[in-house]
């Protein structure tokens, strides 16, 4: 297992009593890792921090607020994509596929897109696999990062880090474009009501229908194998 791969998907999950017990090892873990720069290192220790010491309901309310609340920072990463389209669907039709090709059924009730979930079943798999992936997705992480650091939120370090992990450099035009949409502030609710009233998820028959990055990246994980263990925490 990548334990490092598998540790961002922890700081990119939903707080909890068990995750702060975890992140003194969680931050050993980042720490160590010589694939990320002293620099990227060094940022993700004020989360790691933050996770280990911060009240729980303070750090569940600022998750919320965050990722739940504010449609450009979902961490469904589909969404950024394709929205609540039928192409959306299909795309995740074929992610739950992919996972099943490789031995990983994750026990969550998140969408297969979900980051946190998408990074767990990278964890099991070969690093050029993952960074292959990661790189497919380079242009969301740099526009996510650039929405946190707008926030003065730590959470931006964890995308640092899986775009330098990703070997990739993002397309500026596509970062551009993902930025260029209105980044609402959750505590506006009638402006959130109206960002959300769009089609709901509709699951297409066609799994190769949408946007060629999302091909792309579902290609780059299709790789069959003999087996592959479901992950489990870092160790």
């Amino acid at each position: 297992m990548d334990r490092t791969i598998k540790s961002l998907s922890l700081l990119l999950s939903y707080p909890t009593r068990e995750l702060q017990a975890a992140m003194p090892e969680i931050g050993g873990v980042l720490a160590s890792d010589t694939r990320l720069t002293a620099a990227a290192r060094r940022a993700l220790r004020p989360l790691v921090e933050e996770l280990a010491t911060r009240d729980i309901y303070d750090l569940e309310e600022q998750f919320v607020m965050l990722f739940d609340r504010s449609r450009t920072l979902s961490l469904n990463l589909f969404e950024h994509v394709h929205g609540e389209s039928r192409d959306r669907g299909g795309a995740m039709v074929s992610l739950v596929e992919t996972y099943r090709a490789g031995g990983f059924d994750p026990m969550t009730s998140e969408l297969p897109d979900h980051l946190p979930v998408l990074l767990e079943f990278l964890s099991t798999r070969p690093f050029v696999e993952l960074q292959e992936t990661l790189a497919d997705a380079a242009h969301i992480f740099e526009a996510l990062n650039a929405r946190l650091a707008r926030r003065d939120s730590p959470y931006g370090a964890v995308f640092a880090a899986l775009l330098q992990l990703s070997g990739a450099e993002a397309d500026r035009e596509a970062v551009a474009e993902l930025l260029d949409q209105p980044d609402v502030d959750p505590n506006d609710l009638e402006a959130l009501d109206q960002v959300w009233e769009e089609s709901e998820v509709v699951f297409g028959p066609d799994p190769n229908a949408g946007c060629p990055q999302v091909r792309d990246m579902l290609a780059q994980m299709d790789v069959p194998v003999n087996s592959a263990p479901a992950a489990t925490p870092a160790e």
